[in-house]
C-alpha cells in the first residue's frame, strides 16, 4: 500500500521527557518493538525489511535528506516473521545496511511517534504525520508534524536529514555488509 508521510528524525537527550508530552497528549502506546531493519541495494530509494515483535513489513521509500519536515513517498508490505524473505532478498539483491533498534510506538490520530534506542548510534525522537487514504495532503501533514515538533520541544540543532543506516555507515564504515 502506497501512501505519503511528512516526517522528522531528531536527536532526543530526554526521552522520559517526550514520553510524559505524548502521555499527557492521550498517545495511544502501541507497545516496545526490538527491530532489525536490513537495508538492500537498490538503484534509487530505499528498500528495507522490518523485522520485529510488533511490525514486520517490507518497506520501500523515498524522500530528500534535509532536517525538517520532509515528504516520504512510502510502499509497505506486511510480511511475517521468520519468512525466508530475507535471505531471499539478500541473494537476489545483496544486503547493504543492519539497523538495531528499541522502538516505542505511540499514536495520536494518524501521526505515529517513535522513541529509538538504536544500537550504535543513541536515542532518537522520530514524528510521522501519516496520509494513507490521500484525505490529509502534503500541507497539513506538514502542519501536524510542525505542531508535534514544538510540543516535544524539538531543537532546529536536534534534527537529522539522514536515515539511521546513513549515520550508521558515516560512524562505522567497516561494518558494511558487501554481500
Amino acid at each position: 500500500m502506497e501512501h505519503l508521510n511528512v516526517e522528522i528524525k531528531a536527536r532526543c537527550s530526554d526521552v522520559l521527557a517526550a514520553r510524559q508530552v505524548l502521555k499527557g497528549a492521550g498517545a495511544r502506546f502501541v507497545g516496545e518493538d526490538h527491530q532489525i531493519d536490513t537495508y538492500f541495494r537498490v538503484e534509487n530509494g530505499r528498500l528495507k525489511l522490518r523485522e520485529g515483535n510488533i511490525e514486520n513489513h517490507l518497506i520501500f521509500y523515498r524522500r530528500g535528506n534535509q532536517a525538517g519536515p520532509k515528504a516520504s513517498e512510502v510502499a509497505l508490505l506486511e510480511t511475517q516473521a521468520g519468512s525466508p524473505l530475507k535471505a531471499f532478498l539478500e541473494k537476489a539483491l545483496g544486503s547493504w545496511m543492519c539497523v538495531d533498534k528499541r522502538r516505542e510506538i505511540y499514536f495520536v490520530e494518524n501521526v505515529k511517534f517513535h522513541l529509538d534506542q538504536v544500537s550504535g548510534l543513541g536515542t532518537f525522537l522520530e514524528i510521522e504525520a501519516i496520509d494513507m487514504e490521500g484525505k490529509y495532503g502534503q500541507a497539513k501533514l506538514e502542519e501536524q508534524c510542525r505542531f508535534w515538533m514544538e510540543k516535544l520541544n524539538v531543537q532546529d540543532a536536534d534534527l537529522l536529514s539522514v536515515s539511521y543506516s546513513d549515520m550508521l555507515e558515516s560512524t562505522f564504515p567497516a561494518s558494511k555488509n558487501e554481500q
